[in-house]
């Protein structure tokens, strides 16, 4: 692999990790990235995901005392991710890469759409949350398995395709609970992380020739030190308080 490629493939991990951390949709850097320096699509998307997995682990362990208080909704949403990520996965690795080939340009422009109305969801939900007088723990039972079946689906899509899941999951949170913004990011990035981890074990399981690990190693160790830089740069906007939530 030339120099310059390297360097390329690292720098997008590193973005695509910082993005993954604040908003989740750093596969828009890194997959077109591997697709311009020549990789199919289902060897990009697959090595994407592997290297992917290290910028989940940083962008998480930084946001994880947001994660505090909210184990009684997450080992629902758990559960659903993992397995709408079997899922995904499966039909990466079991459906014609024909088919990837024509669907993943309607995933990139869902993907693209997703980023541009991003911040006025994220900013819907933060309004949302200060407004409501609800608390965050309680929510109801009708709620409840509309969330769990929205994670479930993104779960699906994120093991197909990882782009923009991260901002389906802050749409899905933002409309059904009346919670605070950092705190349903950590969320995200663990939901995101657990996603990854499915689909890079089963890419890695069935299909270890097909993934390019230099890019995969690549990516890792740029979104390694992104994930990091992400979650620090994101640290001044996240208020003591809600640390202590239970």
């Amino acid at each position: 692999m030339p120099v310059s490629h390297m360097i390329l493939i690292a720098l997008a991990g590193v973005g695509a990790g910082a993005i993954n951390a604040v908003v989740g949709s750093g596969t828009l850097i890194t997959f077109p990235t591997l697709l311009a320096l020549g990789y199919p699509p289902v060897t990009a998307t697959m090595s994407n995901a592997v290297g992917l997995v290290a910028g989940g682990v940083s962008g998480t362990w930084g946001y994880r005392r947001e994660l505090g208080g909210q184990w009684d909704r997450m080992r629902w949403q758990i559960p659903a991710s993992l397995i709408g990520a079997g899922i995904g996965s499966w039909l990466l690795l079991h459906l014609p890469e024909s088919v990837f080939e024509k669907v993943v340009p309607v995933l990139l422009v869902l993907a693209l759409g997703l980023v541009v109305v991003g911040p006025r969801i994220q900013e819907w939900a933060r309004r949302r949350a200060e407004q409501s007088g609800q608390s965050p723990e309680h929510v109801s039972g009708r709620r409840m398995a509309a969330l769990v079946f929205g994670t479930f689906l993104i779960g699906i899509y994120g093991g197909y395709f990882t782009a923009a899941q991260g901002i389906m999951l802050i749409a899905v949170m933002s409309a059904l609970l009346p919670e605070d913004m950092q705190r349903m990011n950590a969320a995200k990035n663990l939901l995101s992380l657990l996603v990854n981890i499915v689909a890079a074990v089963a890419y890695t399981v069935v299909a270890f020739d097909r993934i390019s690990w230099a890019a995969a190693g690549l990516i890792a160790a740029g979104s390694l030190i992104g994930g990091w830089l992400g979650s620090a740069s994101s640290a001044d906007h996240r208020p003591c308080s809600r640390l202590q939530r239970n």
